[in-house]
């Protein structure tokens, strides 16, 4: 199983259309083979920082959907509205 968290700074104005953007967009990434849920996050001391969260079969599965046409949609209209570059981290369970 593999955790793949992305923290993202949006410009103020451009939060409301990501809502928008991952409320659409939700459901049809977690119907990708292999993708076991998909959660967006609010930083609590700044709202125009958000992470999404999502579990992955595996690293196959992952890199699988970012070689999609979902994600080839996605990412660009994302990307255009950071106030910032994405930061991206994956996780594995280390133990028991």
């Amino acid at each position: 199983m593999l955790i793949r968290i992305v923290r993202m700074r949006f410009r103020p104005e451009a939060v409301p259309a990501f809502l928008d953007i991952f409320a659409a967009s939700q459901p049809k990434i977690e119907a990708q083979p292999g993708c076991r849920s998909v959660r967006l996050w609010r930083d609590s001391a700044d709202p125009c920082i958000l992470a999404t969260y999502s579990i992955w079969e595996s690293e196959a599965a992952l890199n699988a959907y970012r070689r999609s046409e979902l994600f080839g949609a996605v990412w660009p209209r994302t990307k255009a509205l950071f106030a910032e570059p994405a930061q991206t981290f994956s996780f594995e369970e280390a133990a028991g």
